[in-house]
């Protein structure tokens, strides 16, 4: 392998980075936006939102690509490779996101929120102040488990033209005639960026264990 080969398979990295990052941005916060409906019970949207995750949780992330890719047009919505791209992992991640958001609630104390609501305290500070900190503790590994995942699922929006950290070994690979050497290199650079996205969770779980974040 190349300098050049390297740097190609290096490339690959930071868009698989880029589009993990941007999905997890907009998913994590709309798997709680899904979750909290469902935990409220809101007549009518908590069916949809219970056959949304349903549906999308048994979707491949690949099909749910091309689906995002293809069909939106016959819709008269026509999306780029990227776009379509984080479109289709940011609906993958909501949905388990959802779930993990989920549980965290559905394990919530209850009467710690019935105490703040018999002392007229209002629905939005009830929220921040007394449901989310404990639950963003609750979730956290679930949370980061899932985003470990979703880098590892980035391989499957190759199918629509991009070029991530694998698609971009097996370029090497098929341009050097040496398979091994360029998915080592793969391999290597996965693992470095699982291994900062742990280290970032075991530091906010000392940070939340020292009361550092609310």
């Amino acid at each position: 392998m190349t300098a050049f080969d390297y740097w190609s398979i290096t490339q690959g990295a930071l868009a698989t980075i880029s589009l993990s990052l941007a999905s997890i941005v907009l998913g994590v916060p709309l798997g709680l936006a899904l979750a909290l409906i469902r935990w409220a019970r809101v007549p009518g949207l908590n069916g949809i939102v219970y056959s949304y995750v349903s549906i999308v949780r048994s979707c491949p992330t690949v099909t749910l690509t091309l689906l995002i890719f293809f069909a939106l047009p016959q819709f008269g919505i026509s999306l780029d490779p990227v776009p379509a791209a984080i479109v289709a992992l940011t609906v993958s991640t909501s949905a388990f996101n959802c779930e993990i958001w989920r549980s965290a609630l559905v394990e919530f104390p209850r009467d710690q929120y019935d105490a703040a609501l018999s002392f007229a305290m209002p629905r939005a500070t009830r929220m921040r102040r007394i449901v989310l900190p404990q639950v963003w503790r609750a979730s956290l590994p679930g949370l980061v488990n899932e985003m470990t995942l979703q880098i590892k699922s980035t391989p499957a929006v190759a199918v629509i033209g991009i070029v991530e950290i694998t698609r971009a070994a097996l370029r090497v690979g098929s341009n050097t005639y040496e398979p091994l050497p360029p998915f080592i290199f793969a391999l290597v650079l996965y693992g470095l960026i699982v291994f900062v996205l742990i280290r970032l969770q075991r530091m906010i779980e000392v940070r939340l264990r020292h009361g550092g974040i609310a």
